[in-house]
């Protein structure tokens, strides 16, 4: 269950200190605000979504920086600046403020995990990446839910103080993660080259964009535990309101459990497609349970094919994000690993903006046709990551790399 001593076991280390946090302030941020601050759900989810979307774009740029300046230095200063951040929400009160402080976190949040994608690639072989990222995820799992288990506690206690002790929490779990990150090695900035270049060279590589698309649409899987779910239960037996949780704590243990052992077999560009392909048809798999349950069907077997339908979610992830990972690394030129990384996570937030508004529509009204449809792009996303991939693997051995100016 642990990687590796030395640079790996540190790394999840981290993880596991800023998990800790983030499972705190996810567990009990949008309660506090809606009814401590006083903010209407409308705003909060206006600010939410303003901020992921800033975040997004601020990806490269901070992975821009972290290959010039060091990945370490770099994950260390914006780990501060998220604690920094979450601890100014002890004190913030208006919707102005309010604003400000989560674009700064999710804007350091982004650039967080492009930094930190770059130190795994200057600290550790290239054949081990992917098996220090499927232990990452199962740390950032495990760290989640201890997150969500003292978030519960201020949600149960429910006064102003027990929420700003969860919040302290977060602070004080990015400030551990920055001062484990200062224990790592230096990773050496990448060579600055003279030349005419694009400064930022992944804006320009449309092969990676493309890959980048295909698993953005697989990505569409992440707003289905935490939100289509719980919703999907309370429109069809809202007596199993419930179930959603228990959903949502077999995935946590499943992915805790099983992640490293889902990603053994990715080690290179042809693995990976296979890993992307499966999960595509896994995903397919699930969404057809899930679209039985709307038919008319005793309460106990709606409940039962949800569970298989989460099992097989949860499957179809591990194998989506071993693959993904993989690929992400691959294709990215050695020298630009922090700017690409965050191109690539632009992803998740654009997942997780855009897969609410598109997920409702289709799958509540839709029903089973809306499940089957949604089925359908995930199968032909995981069979469209093949040739999608090998094209810009392709472009990456002929072609010889943009030169990058000094920054």
């Amino acid at each position: 269950m642990l990687p590796p001593a030395g640079p790996q076991r540190t790394l999840a280390a981290a993880q596991l200190a800023s998990s800790v946090g983030d499972g705190a302030y996810y567990t009990c941020s949008a309660l506090y605000f809606t009814r401590v601050v006083g903010m209407s759900p409308t705003a909060l989810g206006l600010g939410l979504a303003i901020a992921w979307a800033l975040g997004s774009l601020a990806g490269v740029p901070l992975g821009h920086l972290a290959d010039r300046r060091g990945p370490r230095r770099t994950a260390v200063a914006l780990a501060l600046g998220t604690a920094a951040v979450v601890a100014a929400l002890l004190v913030v009160r208006s919707y102005a403020l309010f604003l400000l402080a989560v674009c700064l976190y999710a804007t350091a949040q982004s650039g967080l995990t492009a930094a930190r994608q770059a130190l795994v690639a200057g600290l550790v072989p290239r054949a081990e990446r992917t098996g220090l990222l499927a232990h990452l995820q199962s740390t950032l799992n495990g760290g989640l839910a201890v997150g969500a288990a003292i978030g519960g506690i201020a949600l149960t206690v429910g006064t102003r103080t027990a929420y700003l002790g969860a919040f302290a929490v977060t602070a004080l779990g990015f400030l551990a993660g920055a001062l484990v990150l200062r224990r790592l090695p230096e990773v050496p900035p990448a060579p600055q080259e003279s030349g005419t270049g694009p400064r930022l060279a992944v804006l320009r590589d449309r092969r990676y964009a493309a890959v980048t698309l295909v698993n953005t649409v697989l990505l569409l899987r992440m707003p289905l535990l935490s939100l289509i779910l719980p919703l999907w239960i309370a429109q069809r037996a809202s007596g199993l309101g419930w179930l959603g949780s228990v959903l949502f704590v077999l995935n946590t243990l499943a992915v805790l459990a099983f992640q490293v052992r889902a990603a053994r077999d990715v080690s290179g560009l042809d693995s990976a497609v296979r890993a992307v392909r499966a999960s595509g048809v896994l995903l397919l798999a699930s969404c057809v349970v899930c679209g039985l349950s709307a038919l008319d069907v005793p309460v106990w077997a709606f409940g039962a094919l949800l569970v298989v339908a989460a099992v097989l979610q949860v499957a179809g992830e591990m194998r989506q994000s071993a693959g993904s990972w993989q690929l992400g690394f691959d294709l990215a030129p050695p020298e630009r690993i922090g700017q690409y990384q965050g191109f690539f996570g632009t992803g998740v937030a654009v997942a997780r903006t855009l897969g609410p508004l598109l997920l409702t529509a289709l799958l509540l009204e839709g029903g089973l046709a809306g499940w089957l449809v949604l089925g359908g792009v995930f199968l032909a996303a995981g069979y469209a990551m093949g040739p999608v991939a090998r094209w810009a693997a392709r472009d990456r051995r002929s072609a010889p790399a943009p030169v990058v100016p000094a920054a």
